[in-house]
């Protein structure tokens, strides 16, 4: 099954037409809670803050596909920015592999929305690695890391959103490749020997210290982050997918589906721009039967926590120095 497909054909092939479970429910594999994510009572929920505590700090949204940080973290990202980050979105792959017409015209219609991804979300620039769509399994990791290295301390980023090198059941070899050099780039950014030509073109070492990491399936879940004033950013984010993914037009063409059945779906409106966008928020991002398939949604997961929408991580934030915790601890007045 296709990554961007889940929804899609589920739905725009009709499948809303029939009641809730009437297939569903004969669909072989482990019970619908057997892929949730693994949320504890220990989970951190980061509510949204007035002003602009983060002024100062920059973020780098990276992703192998210019549909990922749109559904699974477009919401933090944009609640980060709003709340003072200089934001940058980085992509690891050219997506040639995403759309119709040849290659050249996939690629050059995914380029396009991830510029609009990026204005979307309120990122100041995009940076396109440009590898090769599902062949990232092949390339020079070292090459890739060196790079991030560069873009880390040209950029001075402080926190990156971007999916788990630690994600389980993950067979997208550019979704797991690209978490696990980013999650050596991060560290090895901040070493004052690695990549010497970088620091003698004036570059300096910056450690990445705050990761907020994504994923598909299980994952040890332990920051929730409450999205609810930022959904509307977060189907923008996803509208401006028209070539791939679970979004762009499929509003549009449900509802002129139905009509041409002499059916309707209230919540689709009475336009096509108001039932894509719709169709991103009511049913891309909340409808509750994507948990038969492993997923929770942003409004279901909400619920959990008391929110309206929400979006989880494993987070990895600063590491306390133990030498400052021992001398708070006992040190005494001369």
């Amino acid at each position: 099954m296709k990554r961007r497909d889940f929804v899609s054909d589920f739905l725009v092939a009709g499948t809303l037409l029939h009641t809730r479970g009437s297939n569903m429910s004969q669909q072989a594999g482990p019970p619908p809670q057997a892929s949730l994510p693994n949320i504890t009572e220990g989970v951190f929920v980061e509510r949204s803050v007035s002003g602009k505590p983060h002024a100062g700090k920059v973020l780098a949204a990276i992703q192998p596909h210019t549909d990922d940080i749109p559904i699974f973290a477009g919401g933090t990202v944009a609640k980060l920015v709003g709340e003072g980050y200089t934001g940058y979105l980085i992509r690891t792959t050219n997506d040639e592999m995403a759309g119709s017409g040849t290659t050249g015209q996939r690629i050059w219609d995914n380029e396009r929305d991830t510029e609009g991804v990026a204005k979307a979300l309120g990122l100041q620039k995009v940076f396109n690695l440009e590898y090769r769509n599902h062949q990232m399994d092949e390339i020079s990791r070292v090459e890739m890391r060196a790079r991030l290295v560069h873009l880390i301390r040209l950029l001075k980023i402080d926190t990156i959103v971007c999916y788990d090198p630690w994600g389980i059941y993950e067979e997208n070899p550019d979704h797991y490749v690209t978490a696990q050099v980013v999650e050596a780039a991060c560290w090895m950014a901040g070493m004052d020997l690695d990549y010497p030509e970088q620091l003698a073109a004036g570059l300096q070492p910056h450690a990445v210290m705050e990761k907020y990491y994504f994923a598909r399936g299980p994952q040890i879940v332990n920051r929730v982050v409450d999205i609810s004033s930022w959904i509307d950013r977060k189907v923008e984010a996803n509208l401006a997918n028209k070539t791939q993914g679970p979004c762009g037009e499929n509003g549009a063409r449900l509802r002129s589906k139905l009509a041409s059945q002499k059916l309707r779906l209230p919540l689709l409106g009475a336009d096509d721009d108001s039932a894509n966008r719709a169709y991103v928020k009511n049913i891309v991002l909340d409808y509750d039967s994507l948990s038969q398939r492993g997923v929770l949604s942003d409004r279901e997961l909400g619920r959990r926590y008391g929110l309206e929408w929400a979006e989880a991580f494993h987070c990895i934030g600063p590491r306390p120095s133990l030498l400052d915790r021992y001398i708070s601890e006992h040190a005494v007045a001369m």
